[in-house]
């Protein structure tokens, strides 16, 4: 297939490169250096002949492909920064979870503690310590304590063991933690989904940079029927892009 060099070095065959896809997007500067030289081989084409029609197509491909194209950065961007925000306050509420499972682990451990020490002086028959001990019971536990005192544990085989086995003994930093996960669950998988979604827009942006390519090739070529071959292939290929952006969610506000 014959080639033409276009207006010095720039255009012999070889030397011609295809545009790179940055991540999050096709680089503007890329867009505007293939319409500049696009403009640049019409004006040839124009002198030496060539047809018309193709040029005009090619300018309207690169047109909708430069908009598309920062569309397509633009959400794949906003996809990208929701999804670090949301594994962002996962990660939080995770630490926060943890926070208040060890608060009620310490909290237990001093129930028990308090406990040791009430019984302890009860087997002594100490009413003095018993009372002290009372004493720095917790309110939650006091709660449960008193149930249990009602179940006559002293006389009563069937009692549980102790206040903290009381249906009534209920650590509520437990129940904030338990939450607290179940939270950081759901914005895990909200984030990986948004990150998934800024994947999509930056695929359909590499198949926007193949158009960008194939209609700055074809500029090089002087058989007609090879440049209407090369944008036609680039209309499939965009009319292929435009579908996935028309499908995928819109990017958040």
């Amino acid at each position: 297939m014959p080639v033409t060099g276009g207006t010095g070095g720039r255009g012999r065959a070889g030397a011609r490169r295809g545009p790179t896809v940055p991540e999050g997007g096709l680089s503007p500067s890329e867009v505007g250096k293939e319409i500049a030289q696009h403009r640049s081989h019409a004006e040839v084409g124009e002198a030496t002949g060539r047809d018309r029609t193709v040029s005009i197509i090619e300018a309207v491909l690169l047109a909708v492909v430069a908009v598309l194209a920062a569309w397509s950065g633009y959400s794949s961007a906003k996809w990208g920064t929701e999804s670090r925000l949301k594994l962002a306050q996962a990660s939080a509420a995770r630490v926060e979870a943890a926070s208040e499972t060890q608060q009620a682990d310490l909290n237990r451990n001093f129930d028990a503690s308090t406990f040791n020490a009430w019984f302890t002086a009860k087997v002594a028959g100490n009413q003095i310590e018993m009372t002290v001990a009372e004493r720095r019971f917790r309110p939650e536990f006091r709660v449960a304590f008193d149930a249990w005192i009602a179940t006559d544990p002293d006389t009563n085989p069937h009692a549980p063991p102790g206040p903290t086995y009381m249906s009534q003994y209920v650590q509520p930093e437990l129940a904030k933690a338990e939450a607290l996960n179940k939270k950081a669950d759901g914005l895990t998988e909200e984030g990986v989904a948004d990150g998934n979604r800024s994947d999509d827009y930056v695929r359909t942006t590499v198949y926007l940079a193949t158009v960008l390519f194939l209609v700055g090739i074809s500029g090089h070529f002087r058989v007609t029927a090879a440049r209407y071959g090369l944008v036609g292939v680039g209309i499939v290929i965009l009319a292929f892009a435009i579908w996935q952006l028309a499908i995928l969610p819109l990017p958040p506000a």
